[in-house]
């Protein structure tokens, strides 16, 4: 009996590999993308159903995110994803809209320190108060536990690690 491993069949058998990867992580990266337009599309909901028009998900999402600190731009970009939106005009429009006080840093007059004003934590908090509606509920509607989420949390972690890495060390 031949037992030798033809390299032909070994090729084969990563190409099948390759293409079982391939196909996984195109999905995550669709899922990734939906997920992200489907939480604005949930918070717009949510605004739509109190009747504000006055400000859109990603500007609700941009307070949310700002919360009780006060910071620069660059740090809020940081916090959160703002999908196809430009962060600076956002604040700049919701500084004009009253919902984000600015002031020029005392230490570094180039850097711009933000903040809420009452309005804009009043839209932070509506967020928080649909986040908290949907922890008590998902484990009873969406099937979705700690262990579930423990494990997704690690997944996206080590997901976020190698795109960090692939930038850093170009891989």
């Amino acid at each position: 009996m031949n037992t030798k491993i033809k390299p032909q069949a070994v090729s084969n058998f990563r190409d099948q590999q390759d293409q079982g990867i391939r196909d996984l992580y195109m999905e995550s990266l669709h899922l990734v993308e939906r997920l992200h337009r489907r939480l604005l599309d949930v918070i717009k909901d949510e605004f739509d159903r109190q009747g504000r028009s006055d400000v859109n998900a990603i500007q609700a999402l941009l307070l949310f995110n700002i919360g009780n600190s006060e910071l620069t731009a660059g740090e809020l970009r940081s916090r959160g994803y703002y999908l196809g939106s430009n962060v600076s005009y956002n604040v700049k429009k919701l500084v004009d809209l009253g919902f984000i006080n600015h002031q020029r840093s005392r230490i570094d007059r180039r850097s711009v320190r933000i903040s809420l004003t009452e309005t804009g934590q009043d839209i932070a908090e509506t967020v928080a108060k649909l986040y908290e509606r949907h922890i008590t509920s998902i484990d009873k509607v969406g099937g979705i536990g700690t262990d579930e989420f423990t494990q997704m949390n690690k997944l996206l972690q080590r997901l976020d690690r190698f795109w960090n890495d692939s930038i850093m060390y170009r891989l």
